[in-house]
């Protein structure tokens, strides 16, 4: 099975431009699936093999996302060798995959945003991690970008003049988005400030391109000196990016174009509403309220 999952990771990587990190999710949950199988020869491998395997994962007591991803990259497997005609039929059309339960994404409230960029307020004028700090998080909030989009930028990525920032998301697909007034001094200010020549826009302390990792670790900073409640990531900037352009008025194909979402399905979950504008309507619209 090894060649024909070499085959597979190529095609993905070289015809589908997958991220390094899915192409490795991949490879692993596939793996996994050859250790199970064994010496059995891929002609041989039939729904009821296909049960077998999903009832040792379930008995692994694995969540029902994580069952499901292994089913995924199963399918993605099997669809391929079919079309490329190393198989005669699909084994795996008959398989259901698990129920997942649908998790609202959390998200800050404005306030809360607020609170964790003042956190970040400089020192002073020469303060250059401050001023790192500060402009990350503006550039965060006002982007929407993902973490791994923002550790990626380059000072070639941001226009000024247009207000709008270029980021490269996953299968390495390109995308404007528009940056906001406040994020766009934030950068400048820091960018004055910086010792440090690089084509990179965020350094760490030694000068090099920051990492996600750096990145969650300054989220985290100042969500502790904010005081603002546990359980917030990085993403959650994210997430409170599309929640706060949906509670204004923002259509959801827009913010599916400013996410990078490849389906409208993805961007729907940010439909749900916080309980204060729910009531805020119903307030206004409901005749006995």
């Amino acid at each position: 099975m090894d060649k024909y999952i070499e085959k597979f990771m190529r095609y993905l990587e070289i015809e589908k431009n997958y991220s390094g990190h899915t192409l490795l999710n991949y490879k692993l949950d596939l793996n996994d699936f050859k250790k199970f199988c064994g010496e059995i020869d891929l002609e041989k491998i039939d729904y009821l093999l296909l049960r077998k395997y999903l009832a040792v994962l379930k008995e692994k007591n694995l969540g029902n996302r994580t069952v499901g991803r292994h089913l995924s990259a199963l399918r993605s497997f099997f669809r391929f060798l079919c079309r490329e005609g190393y198989l005669k039929t699909n084994p795996i059309l008959m398989l259901s995959s698990p129920k997942l339960d649908k998790h609202l994404p959390s998200f800050m409230t404005e306030e809360e945003v607020t609170k964790l960029i003042e956190a970040a307020f400089p020192k002073n004028e020469k303060d250059e991690r401050g001023l790192r700090d500060r402009a990350i998080l503006e550039t965060f909030y006002s982007s929407g970008l993902r973490i791994s989009e923002l550790v990626a930028l380059s000072l070639d990525d941001i226009d000024f003049i247009s207000g709008i920032v270029k980021a490269m998301g996953k299968g390495k697909k390109e995308r404007v988005v528009p940056i906001g007034d406040a994020a766009l001094t934030a950068i400048r200010e820091y960018l004055d400030k910086r010792k440090k020549e690089s084509d990179a826009l965020f350094l760490n302390k030694n000068g090099k391109r920051i990492t996600t990792r750096g990145v969650r670790d300054i989220v985290e900073k100042y969500l502790k000196s904010a005081g603002i409640k546990q359980g917030v990531s990085p993403h959650t900037l994210r997430h409170s990016f599309a929640t706060h352009l949906l509670n204004r008025g923002a259509d959801l194909r827009t913010v599916q174009e400013l996410l990078g979402h490849a389906n409208l399905s993805t961007t729907q979950i940010y439909t749900h509403l916080t309980t204060e504008k729910l009531k805020n309507v119903y307030d206004k619209a409901h005749p006995h309220a």
